[in-house]
């Protein structure tokens, strides 16, 4: 089996960048909906309450603080993405055209992820 090109691999980083992004925001909603009933609860012990609800803080801070830094890895890998597309269209007949239809649609699937997440 020929090793996979540049082309395939950045495929599959835009590709694994948007699952991760949306995993942490379906862990944002969680941990937002974790704090909002803590916050609500009266019952029990208030020390483990207040402990509980300052580590669901940390965390749901931790996980906004990861977001941006995502966000910006995923738009330099489409830009990075969309040079190799453009290099491997260069090579004319030689061209991959499945990779490339591959690469168009992982660019695809990023900007619908970033516009149903704004």
């Amino acid at each position: 089996m020929a090793p996979r090109s540049q082309l395939q691999i950045t495929t599959s980083s835009v590709i694994r960048l948007v699952k991760e992004e949306a995993s942490y925001h379906k862990e944002l909603e969680y941990q937002t909906e974790r704090v909002k009933r803590l916050e609500a609860e009266t019952a029990g012990d208030d020390e483990n309450r207040e402990y509980m609800l300052k580590q669901e803080a940390l965390s749901l801070e931790e996980t906004k603080k990861v977001l941006p830094t995502l966000k910006q890895q995923i738009q330099q890998t489409v830009a990075n993405l969309d040079a190799l597309i453009i290099e491997e269209g260069k090579k004319g007949s030689d061209s991959n055209v499945a990779d490339i239809t591959a690469a168009k649609e992982a660019i695809a699937q990023a900007k619908t992820a970033e516009r149903e997440i704004s």
